[in-house]
């Protein structure tokens, strides 16, 4: 199938996306790498009144460090991201993710801003932002604001933005050094949408007890979640076998599945437990340390 009729409209900057969405209302939509949305129009699933191009607002394509985090511009191309030393250095998780996000030709489209305001529950990047405690940065008329991931996201394809405002950061907490990560993923084939996923960073004290983890999964519920549970159970434990074993046993009762034509609620529970338990013991394994 092919798009409904649409205007379209190309933004110089963000206050003129800003002023666009203003003048447009709820039925404009921003287009950015277009991975998510232009198929969305092909099947008639979306059919906003008119396109907002921001393709061309080149001051939100940028990966930087900032006073001990990591900063991305919205427009910043996940392929660019994947592939970059500094993020690499800083949150080695994000590239694994980004792995795990579709295809190479996707990627090199598909921009990190638009991925996270798309708020897809099954998808990668809402998941690893929310588990890192990352931040989102949105600008409006009244100017910028910061929100925390964990209140970013509300629902299925639902964000805290207003309609008028565009998301132009994306700044996630660097990792330290010695980190270890992982990414555990239940799809029908490679580059295909979840069905669940988990992700792991795990640190170690010189003691050998974990002094830091951060665990989230995709696929689980109406948005993202952090798996407070499970990390609190990691949290200054050794990391062994039984140690991991508890953790995910927490799980259960952390995510809320709803059943689809993929996969029943109660096995996407069932698979959140056995990636929670794969994914620690990887990172875990990555530090050089056997679980």
């Amino acid at each position: 199938m092919k798009p409904a009729a649409v205007k379209y409209a190309r933004a110089g900057d963000v206050q003129e996306a800003v002023a666009l969405l203003s003048e447009h209302g709820t039925d404009a939509k921003v287009l950015a790498g277009g991975q998510s949305l232009v198929p969305l129009m092909n099947f008639r699933l979306a059919s906003p009144s008119i396109l907002i191009d921001i393709n061309r607002v080149n001051e939100l394509a940028y990966v930087r460090e900032d006073n001990g985090s990591l900063l991305i511009g919205a427009m910043t191309r996940q392929r660019d991201v994947e592939t970059s030393p500094v993020v690499a250095a800083a949150v080695p998780l994000l590239p694994q993710a980004l792995h795990h996000v579709g295809h190479v030709t996707n990627r090199n489209r598909g921009t990190v801003g638009g991925s996270v305001a798309h708020a897809d529950p099954a998808s990668e990047l809402p998941a690893l932002v929310t588990g890192l405690a990352g931040e989102l940065t949105v600008e409006g008329p009244k100017g910028q604001r910061t929100i925390a991931a964990e209140d970013f996201f509300v629902g299925t394809f639902t964000t805290a933005m207003e309609y008028d405002e565009v998301l132009t950061a994306v700044r996630l907490p660097r990792l330290p050094a010695g980190t270890g990560v992982a990414v555990e993923e239940l799809a029908r084939r490679h580059g295909d949408f979840a069905i669940v996923a988990v992700m792991a960073a795990v640190h170690l004290a010189p003691d050998g007890s974990v002094d830091l983890v951060r665990l989230a999964a995709s696929g689980v519920d109406s948005v993202p979640l952090r798996l407070h549970s499970a990390e609190a159970v990691l949290a200054g434990a050794q990391p062994t076998a039984d140690a991991i074993a508890a953790a995910a046993a927490t799980v259960a009762a952390s995510v809320n599945p709803t059943g689809d034509v993929h996969a029943p609620a109660s096995y996407r529970r069932d698979m959140a437990q056995l990636l929670v338990k794969r994914a620690v013991g990887a990172a875990i394994e990555r530090i050089g340390v056997s679980a």
